[in-house]
């Protein structure tokens, strides 16, 4: 069965030969798919009730690079308007910042400053569904030629269709992600180990750690990839290993002093680009490439041990740089957030979470990436390019466990899981086209392309629960609060237009007030605004006389309630008597003056007439 399942090296080339080249170049070949994609997006999303995505990340991206087109240093990454007073230091990247504010510029010269964001809103993510599509069939079609790479281009379509990353108002970092990490396979695939390729991958691997720390996992296997393929096959790749290692070297250095102020040059952050993550690559790096140098001539298990010792001089690295880069993030965040906050986060649900509130989801988070390691596995076992699936393997395989930790890293799972899968659907299509007429051939090449779709996995789920009738309509909710406008412009007018004060409201709300008024607020959902988070957590539930108190020493000057808010409803019914509570039912204290506000409003507004 294993021959059915991969052309060879030479009959993948010459079935490359046979094929006409405008459906054999993977650049013209992307570029065909992605302009189907944009167009299916532009027509599904034609009628946006807002141009900014839906996501909280959205809003505050846009808020944070009208800071920047507003005079904001490139190295001042704080957010003034979020949290206690003073603000609160934002771990995200400039690198993110720059082409959209660019976009912004450009679409000014013909539009309205409103009408050039919707524009750059809209075309930045569209520009984003290129990259993947081209990367991935760059992928497949290096692994196993052209077929591969269509078949490849072809589950990454799917995939793009489904990922909310790629939908017109998203701008959060993750789509860049995805581009960079398809990039990365692109490059690790390359079956004659040019150094062209792993320095480009290099590349890919710094912009990734300067953009965001969600992919510091995947960064750290391809990495341990690189050095392991250097141990296993020596001489015939040191110069693949050394133009990764200087490269990688050249490339974090280029990144770190473009992105960190001098003033933190010493400073040790686990969620974004610093000193920690600054020293554990270059020492990697320099480990890896004077092994390379040095080293490469030696026997196997003379490299292995070479390579064991680079390990252990990296990890000792880690314990005296940044020990607390060995365990989660957010570890130290606050149980009483962990509580109310992040274990509410739709995205840093575990499997037991998911299984337990979404069974129909399982299958798109965790099928496709299952299914793709059980294929590489199988052809580690069989001994069939045991090297190549073994790195492709290990990609997908952390990705997955991080998934079942938290299922942030299902996208990148399925998305890496897509170059394997394709490789078998090439195959089996193969032996399907030889004998059309065999039932169990057709019978698993159709299956085989079923499971290997997340879409597919998430309309099967959907049927499953909620029947076939039922599994392609809206269903309407089933409280009205559940579709309360909390966060919208509109929502938000009645403060928009007053003197800029400091604004006290459920964390979610936090992100739009920020874009739609001038003012600071105490809470927004990110784990770096703990402080203003806390404080606010504490006002809901404190009862009204000493909620009093809380406000005052956080300054607030408004407070913003929605009783629709799932924050607010979960903080009501923790407190009977907390301020939410109360005024939830309607027992407003002397010291909240009502601001007027549109009748049917689901947002009241108060004015905290402070005592002292």
């Amino acid at each position: 069965m294993a021959q059915t399942l991969a052309l060879p090296p030479e009959a993948a080339g010459t079935a490359e030969k046979k094929a006409p080249l405008r459906w054999s170049h993977p650049a013209l070949v992307a570029l065909a798919y992605a302009v189907v994609i944009i167009v299916a997006q532009l027509v599904i999303h034609r009628n946006p009730a807002d141009y900014v995505g839906p996501d909280n990340d959205d809003a505050m991206r846009l808020v944070e690079v009208r800071d920047f087109l507003a005079g904001q240093g490139w190295f001042d990454m704080m957010q003034y308007r979020l949290g206690l007073e003073g603000g609160t230091l934002m771990h995200w990247s400039r690198f993110i910042d720059l082409p959209i504010a660019s976009l912004i510029l450009f679409f000014r010269m013909f539009l309205s400053p409103e009408g050039a964001e919707a524009a750059a809103l809209t075309v930045w993510p569209l520009m984003l569904i290129l990259p993947p599509i081209f990367f991935m069939g760059l992928a497949g079609r290096r692994i196993a030629g052209v077929e591969s790479m269509h078949f490849s281009m072809i589950l990454t379509a799917f995939f793009v269709l489904l990922s909310p990353r790629f939908v017109p108002g998203s701008i959060d970092h993750d789509n860049v992600q995805l581009g960079l990490v398809a990039l990365t396979v692109a490059m690790l695939v390359d079956r004659d180990y040019r150094p062209r390729s792993f320095a480009i991958a290099a590349v890919a691997l710094a912009i990734q750690l300067g953009i965001g720390a969600e992919t510091t996992p995947f960064v750290a296997v391809a990495c341990m990839s690189v050095a392991c393929l250097w141990a296993w096959k020596g001489e015939i790749f040191a110069p693949a290993a050394k133009a990764f290692a200087l490269t990688l070297t050249i490339a974090v250095s280029a990144a770190f002093f473009s992105l960190v102020p001098p003033r933190f040059y010493s400073m040790v952050t686990c969620d974004n680009l610093s000193l920690g993550f600054y020293g554990i690559t270059s020492a990697g790096c320099v480990g890896l490439l004077l092994s390379s140098i040095f080293a490469s001539r030696l026997s196997r298990p003379w490299r292995i041990a070479v390579l064991a010792a680079n390990g252990a001089f990296v990890f000792a690295t880690t314990v005296a740089l940044a020990p607390q880069c060995l365990r989660n993030p957010l570890a130290d965040l606050d149980p009483m957030l962990v509580d109310l906050w992040l274990s509410r986060v739709t995205e840093a649900q575990s499997i037991f979470s998911i299984a337990r509130t979404q069974p129909d989801t399982l299958g798109v988070f965790y099928a496709t990436g299952l299914v793709a390691m059980i294929f590489c596995g199988y052809r580690i076992l069989r001994g069939d390019r045991g090297d190549l699936f073994a790195v492709l393997m290990a990609m997908v395989a952390i990705n997955w466990v991080i998934t079942l930790v938290q299922i942030r890293g299902a996208e990148f799972a399925n998305l890496l899981a897509i170059p394997s899968l394709a490789l078998v659907i090439a195959g089996l299509r193969r032996t399907y086209m030889a004998d059309t007429k065999n039932l169990r051939s057709a019978l698993l090449y159709v299956v085989t392309i079923l499971i290997s779709t997340p879409l597919v996995w998430a309309v099967g789920g959907a049927v499953v629960s909620k029947g076939l009738n039922n599994s392609f309509t809206v269903a309407t909710p089933v409280k009205a609060e559940e579709s309360a406008d909390c966060a919208s412009k509109t929502a938000l007018a009645p403060i928009a237009s007053l003197e800029p004060g400091v604004v006290a409201s459920a964390s979610n709300m936090g992100s739009p007030l920020l874009r739609f008024t001038p003012h600071r607020v105490l809470s927004g959902p990110y784990h770096r605004d703990q402080a203003g988070m806390l404080a606010e957590l504490h006002i809901a539930l404190a009862e009204p006389q000493q909620a009093e108190t809380l406000l005052r020493e956080a300054k607030v000057t408004l407070l913003a309630f929605c009783k629709g808010d799932p924050q607010v409803e979960l903080l009501a019914g923790r407190s009977p008597k907390g301020l939410y509570a109360q005024l939830g039912a309607g027992h407003v204290p002397a010291y909240l003056e009502p601001i007027p506000a549109p009748a049917g409003s689901a947002v009241r507004f108060f004015r905290f007439k402070s005592q002292d």
